[in-house]
């Protein structure tokens, strides 16, 4: 029997990464908000690598707490090693990364959730929504429990009718043998939003004291590094407490077990019917699918400070479980291996995010939001980030502001978000450095430049630390000034300190700018010939360094953009009838009409929409503007 239980302007279901990032978002902005979650023991859990960061997701988190999000300041209260990825490359694919002790990172975001004002968190699992005349009413949960909102923000993981399968064992499971959401499907359903299944993976646990490290490569963190939050640019990374890695590989042993014993696999025996990650494959895939590989890298990685439990990075698997211990166990230095926890495939619900706006909330039901894995992506960072998207304009919608919707020249959460909402994906997604055209403009040491204003708008930023962020790119602007007009002078001591860094000597003079871009110098190195030198934090000087060394790309790529931004201003009105348009091929027109794109731009990245396509939606908008112009006359 179904009982009111209170009144919310916004609820979240699940706590996972997307949920926590949502619910403190709203009720940071003022919205009283209750988050749901099916066990409060699982917040803000780390069912897979417990790691933070890495190739593109460094990025995203940079994002996420440039905005005011809190993935980044929680993996700065948590984190066991610190390491930038990447450093050999350029600056646009640098990438922290960090390891996580799993349960610290839970309990300091579960702690944050529960001191956060306007917040509720419940352990509830929700069975039913409440839609009225299209809207969003409320939800109810499995006990009858009915809870009024005004805006809904799904953010369910791997959680819908979740189902693991290990061999040829497979029962319903959420990760980590938690409850599964079994009932939520059915009420999706029957609000019109169709599901379809994707699947993912983790590896197995293994327990320190049965590993033979000296047999395998150690990996240690970074000893000069930087935090993840810009709250914390001032302070350095504690090196002490950090734990190492370690590196090992697979051999042609591991790979004949596994061969011999793909028809126990249910990946391959067809009980598995959900779409896995390409990128992210299990180890039998790798096998299979890179049959000319020798070998394969696995890395053995702590899950914490005060546990045993090691991740074995690269061996996801759902073979039955005494198949997998005997092929961990042709690894160097895993011959006498015990489990802790098996490794297991897990199949879930999620929808087809091409049904959502740019905002997350959906096209048609009104006030409900998808964020994370339910949307097809995969990953913590790239949940997170969709998460705080959906909690900033759930609210934003509550106050009859205009959504946050950032486009691809500015976050890698611009990217993501636009490659979900208008390509789709039909497996689950994940954020790359490819993805980015404009990779070299957003980088993750800008981050706060290009995204801390917005933050500071919406009202995620204080205003202590807005103040902080126009001193930096206050100081970084002045230094730019200074060394673009300063002129190196061709003394006995400057042509020394060029030879020894193998540069060529100078016989005039030259701006310090112009020796800043000789791929042998930088801005540091130059400090000994550059006697009034202002005192800059580390992070100014790196700034200041790419800016200068970088400009000429940099101005390139800021031209791209804006032939980008002319073609996302030609907006598009949602009522058009693409049907009537003449001149669009028949595959346009069906497609425009179930995208209902925003902009022209949006429009041109459509799979099947052709450049002849795009010329005619400029010629219709050109026409229209023209008849609105005589009209007005």
């Amino acid at each position: 029997m179904e009982y009111d239980a209170g009144e919310y302007d916004i609820a979240v279901i699940g706590a996972g990464h997307a949920g926590c990032e949502a619910a403190l978002a709203a009720a940071r902005l003022g919205k009283k908000t209750i988050l749901f979650t099916i066990n409060m023991d699982t917040v803000a859990n780390m069912p897979c690598n417990p790691h933070i960061g890495g190739t593109s997701k460094g990025h995203l988190v940079k994002e996420i707490d440039a905005l005011g999000g809190e993935m980044g300041k929680n993996i700065d209260k948590s984190y066991i090693q610190l390491k930038m990825l990447n450093k050999s490359k350029g600056p646009a694919v640098y990438s922290l990364r960090a390891q996580a002790d799993r349960r610290k990172y839970q309990e300091e975001m579960k702690h944050t959730l529960e001191l956060q004002e306007n917040l509720d968190l419940k352990q509830a699992e929700i069975t039913d929504i409440i839609i009225e005349d299209n809207k969003v009413c409320g939800v109810v949960t499995r006990i009858g429990a009915k809870y009024s909102c005004k805006c809904l923000i799904i953010a369910t993981g791997t959680y819908l009718k979740g189902k693991i399968f290990i061999g040829e064992e497979s029962y319903e499971s959420g990760p980590d043998g938690v409850f599964p959401a079994m009932f939520l499907t059915s009420a999706l359903n029957k609000i019109g939003i169709q599901t379809r299944r994707f699947k993912t993976g983790t590896p197995a646990r293994i327990n320190r004291r049965t590993i033979d490290f000296s047999k395998m490569e150690i990996q240690n963190g970074d000893d000069n590094i930087e935090l993840f939050s810009f709250e914390n640019s001032d302070k350095k990374a504690k090196i002490d407490i950090q734990k190492p890695c370690y590196l090992t590989y697979t051999n042609s042993v591991t790979h004949d077990i596994i061969m011999k014993n793909l028809s126990r696999s249910p990946l391959y025996g067809g009980e598995i019917v959900g779409v896995g990650p390409r990128y992210c494959p299990s180890i039998e895939d790798k096998v299979v699918r890179f049959k000319d590989k020798e070998r394969h890298q696995i890395f053995v990685e702590p899950l914490g400070e005060n546990t045993e439990e090691m991740y074995i990075q690269g061996m996801s698997s759902s073979l039955p479980e005494d198949v997998q211990l005997a092929l961990y166990r042709t690894v160097p230095g895993l011959e006498k291996c015990e489990f802790t926890r098996t490794a297991y495939a897990i199949e879930y619900d999620c929808i087809d995010s091409t049904d959502l706006k740019s905002s997350l909330e959906h096209k048609v039901i009104d006030g409900l939001f998808f964020a994370g894995q339910v949307n097809g992506s995969s990953g913590y960072e790239e949940a997170a980030a969709q998460g705080l998207i959906a909690g900033i304009n759930a609210s934003q919608k509550l106050d009859n502001k205009e959504p946050l919707i950032l486009d691809r020249s500015q976050a890698y959460i611009g990217v993501l978000i636009d490659d979900l909402v208008t390509k789709g994906t039909n497996e689950p997604y994940r954020m790359m450095t490819s993805r980015a055209e404009y990779r070299l403009i957003l980088r993750q040491d800008n981050a706060d430049y290009r995204l801390t204003p917005l933050g500071y708008d919406i009202g995620l930023i204080n205003k202590s630390r807005y103040e902080k962020f126009l001193k930096k790119y206050s100081n970084i602007d002045k230094e730019i000034d200074r060394v673009k007009s300063l002129t190196i002078k061709p003394t006995e001591k400057v042509n020394k300190f060029l030879s020894v860094n193998n540069s060529s000597t100078i016989s005039n003079g030259i701006k310090l700018s112009e020796l800043i871009k000789r791929s042998e110098l930088n801005y540091d190195l130059l400090k000994e010939i550059d006697d009034d030198r202002p005192l800059l934090n580390q992070e100014e000087q790196d700034e200041v360094n790419i800016e200068i060394k970088y400009e000429g790309y940099i101005k390139l790529q800021l031209e791209e953009i804006e032939k980008f931004k002319q073609l996302e201003k030609k907006l598009l009105p949602d009522d058009i009838d693409y049907e009537t348009l003449s001149g669009l091929r028949l595959e346009a027109r069906q497609k425009l009409n179930k995208f209902k794109p925003s902009s022209v731009g949006q429009a041109s990245r459509i799979s099947g929409i052709s450049p002849a396509d795009i010329s005619v939606l400029l010629i219709y908008l050109h026409e229209k503007e023209k008849n609105v112009s005589r009209e007005t006359k």
